[in-house]
């Protein structure tokens, strides 16, 4: 998991390729204060429920999936995105094969 070069035009849908039957992750870009991940989950992939304790930023830049937030589901697709809250567990699911730009925040 390598991080992408700073100072530089990223293609961030490319940058991560769909591979049958996982899901795929890419750290962006990693500080102190949070980090960027780019997922490219196959269709039917999923991450379970579980908690953070830090706010997350979920953006749909392809396809369609399923985050569900302390039991309530939200269908997003492409150019969708969704804050999940520290602390309330969630879970990812692929309702078609799509990637999700991740944005932790630590601070």
């Amino acid at each position: 998991m390598s991080t992408a070069p700073k100072s530089q035009v990223l293609k961030m849908a490319d940058l991560a390729v769909y591979q049958e039957g996982s899901v795929v992750s890419r750290q962006i870009t990693k500080a102190e204060a949070g980090n960027v991940t780019l997922f490219a989950f196959d269709a039917g992939q999923e991450l379970s429920e579980h908690t953070a304790p830090f706010d997350a930023l979920a953006h749909v830049l392809d396809g369609e999936a399923e985050i569900s937030i302390s039991g309530k589901a939200y269908a997003l697709s492409a150019g969708d995105a969704i804050v999940m809250p520290a602390n309330e567990p969630h879970a990812v699911r692929a309702s078609k094969k799509f990637k999700m730009l991740l944005t932790m925040i630590r601070a």
